[in-house]
């Protein structure tokens, strides 16, 4: 991993990189505690796009959510939603790509969360379905500010004709990386599981992440993997991280992250996202 001193010199040596697809994190790298976004962000990424990048976002929100935030960032390119598994356009809202949890897995893991007592819930359709609104699982619900409705059902084995696109158990936030190692441990091998905030952890398809969701828009796009950049900060951002020809860590970023990326920028408290764009897309070396 290189510093941002040697960030500077790279730059100054080699000359702008080739960057023609930007993916971008949420929370945690452009968008703060408050779900607001930074001036000196939006107007990065608006002269990013002038300059002719594609932009995308890579969350791990539903696509309804994901697009409130490209819209008001004038994103039109499609975006990663879903912990990768879905890839779908802001516009027309066709989906180029869903890769869901395989029906008996998400009947076993419904079955596993019922007998540990935990609050579920399941995406399927762009619908999410619960046997009961508790508190948690109407903070959930708002945690954003495109407000989703909940669907109660008595059943949902029963509601599952066709894969749903991912599970999400919402705990306390001290018990997160317990109900994370839990959940895990028992699906190692057969579902993706992921800590996508302190109080959401997230099923998904094995081959449903953001990397492998960033791989398959460049191809779409026409972008070669080198002429990609990734930004994010939680572990679910690592593997996007890691295929990006170059992989961008916040200074909030977890362990993992830092791991993964070929640089570590400032926090989001200081426009690190901002910065590596000024920096790699736009030439800048004052901030």
């Amino acid at each position: 991993m290189r510093d941002w001193t040697a960030l500077s010199a790279y730059n100054s040596r080699e000359g702008l990189l080739a960057i023609h697809l930007l993916a971008l994190d949420l929370d945690g790298t452009i968008l703060d505690n408050n779900m607001n976004i930074s001036l000196r962000t939006r107007r990065a990424l608006r002269q990013a796009q002038v300059h002719g990048v594609h932009v995308t976002l890579a969350s791990g929100r539903p696509f309804h959510n994901v697009r409130y935030f490209a819209d008001d960032l004038g994103i039109c390119d499609p975006v990663i939603c879903c912990q990768g598994a879905v890839v779908q356009d802001t516009l027309t809202e066709e989906t180029y790509y869903h890769r869901g949890v395989p029906v008996p897995l998400a009947r076993e893991a419904i079955d596993f969360a019922r007998q540990q007592g935990w609050d579920l819930c399941v995406h399927l359709d762009d619908r999410l379905y619960t046997t009961r609104v508790t508190p948690a699982v109407q903070f959930y619900a708002e945690y954003s500010p495109v407000k989703e409705e909940m669907h109660e059902v008595a059943d949902l084995k029963a509601i599952l004709t066709h894969e749903p696109t991912k599970l999400v158990l919402i705990v306390d936030a001290d018990r997160g990386a317990e109900v994370s190692a839990v959940l895990g441990s028992h699906f190692q091998g057969r579902l993706q599981v992921v800590r996508s905030f302190a109080r959401f952890v997230e099923a998904t398809n094995l081959a449903a992440s953001k990397g492998q969701a960033l791989s398959f828009l460049a191809h779409r796009l026409g972008i070669a993997q080198a002429e990609t950049m990734a930004i994010g900060d939680n572990d679910n951002d690592a593997d996007m991280v890691a295929w990006a020809g170059l992989g961008v860590a916040m200074g909030n970023a977890s362990a993992t992250v830092k791991a993964a990326a070929q640089y570590v920028v400032p926090s989001i408290a200081d426009d690190g996202a901002a910065e590596a764009i000024e920096r790699f897309i736009l030439g800048r070396h004052d901030g």
